[in-house]
């Protein structure tokens, strides 16, 4: 199930996996085979009463409890499939896919690929992925998760290495990593992808994005940019319309900055991405160094240039 294979349609398959939905909404992630049965304190459903019939049908389990029968969202699948590391959540998987700009055909190393949903994510969309994890139990895991979700041979390979190490790859379009200490990565990053390449990393503290910015401030990257995601749930039922008492809030952090080519001239890195804000003695941090990054992208304060890339300017354009 790649970027450019079709969805499964028609009735639903042996051996294909199905969601199972009772009425109190809980789900069960279910691999069908013929003469085989899902057995749930609810009673047990035949599989074969699933398969042959279209998705969206209603089974009866053998204590008359009720299921619906659909096939799973990628979505639905990170949640219920077996792990071993501890997979990032579905609301952040879709906001790396946007903030790393993830499209067909991009060449992307993936380093500490865990239980594989960041991996599904990523060829879902498209990509070309390679990933780097150290530990041989995540990275069968992984293998395993990304095989039975795909269902055909994948542009996927998984190295038993340390990112630490370094990087063999060279060209790359994007760099994704789920590590506590990426700020080690950004000299082989450097060297391993192409000018204008993103560069996107997943931390659970602040205190590690902090450490992650104070590094990228001081290399040849630049736009860097760090953001949550907080998803909020409403209960909406008749006139009782209110946000749910739960949500999932605060999972991880995202930071995003791109590889830049150092402006001519640029010997000591005054210019491009100077962490103390001075150039030839310049005390307020208005040309090098300044917050918004302008000087690292060589662009001066007048200039009207579409810098975020929708439809925002850069300060004092007007």
């Amino acid at each position: 199930m790649t970027g450019g294979a079709p969805p499964p349609r028609g009735a639903i398959q042996s051996e294909e996996r199905v969601l199972l939905v009772d009425p109190k909404q809980r789900r069960y992630l279910v691999a069908l085979r013929q003469h085989g049965a899902f057995h749930t304190h609810a009673g047990i459903v035949a599989h074969d009463d699933i398969i042959g019939r279209p998705e969206g049908s209603t089974v009866t389990g053998s204590t008359g409890r009720r299921f619906v029968v659909l096939r799973p969202t990628l979505a639905d699948v990170v949640l219920k499939m077996p792990r071993g590391a501890q997979v990032i959540y579905p609301k952040d998987l879709g906001a790396i896919l946007m903030a790393a700009d993830i499209g067909p055909g991009m060449r992307v190393l993936e380093a500490g690929v865990g239980s594989g949903a960041l991996s599904m994510a990523l060829l879902r969309a498209g990509a070309e992925v390679v990933g780097y994890e150290v530990r041989d139990d995540f990275a069968l895991r992984a293998e395993a998760n990304v095989a039975a979700w795909v269902g055909e041979p994948a542009a996927y390979r998984v190295e038993r290495r340390d990112v630490y190490d370094g990087i063999d790859e060279a060209g790359l379009d994007r760099i994704v990593l789920d590590l506590p200490e990426p700020a080690r990565v950004i000299a082989p990053a450097e060297r391993a992808l192409r000018p204008g390449g993103i560069l996107l990393a997943y931390l659970p503290t602040i205190n590690q994005t902090a450490e992650l910015r104070a590094a990228l401030s001081r290399s040849a990257f630049g736009l860097a940019e760090t953001s949550e995601v907080l998803r909020r749930t409403w209960h909406v039922e008749a006139r009782s319309v209110r946000p749910d008492h739960r949500m999932v809030a605060h999972t991880g952090f995202l930071t995003t900055a791109r590889l830049l080519v150092p402006a001519a001239g640029a010997s000591d890195g005054s210019e491009a991405g100077a962490s103390d804000g001075s150039e030839a003695g310049a005390s307020d941090g208005s040309e090098a160094g300044a917050s918004d990054g302008s000087a690292r992208t060589g662009l001066d304060h007048g200039d009207h240039l579409d810098v975020l890339g929708h439809g925002e300017q850069v300060e004092g354009t007007q």
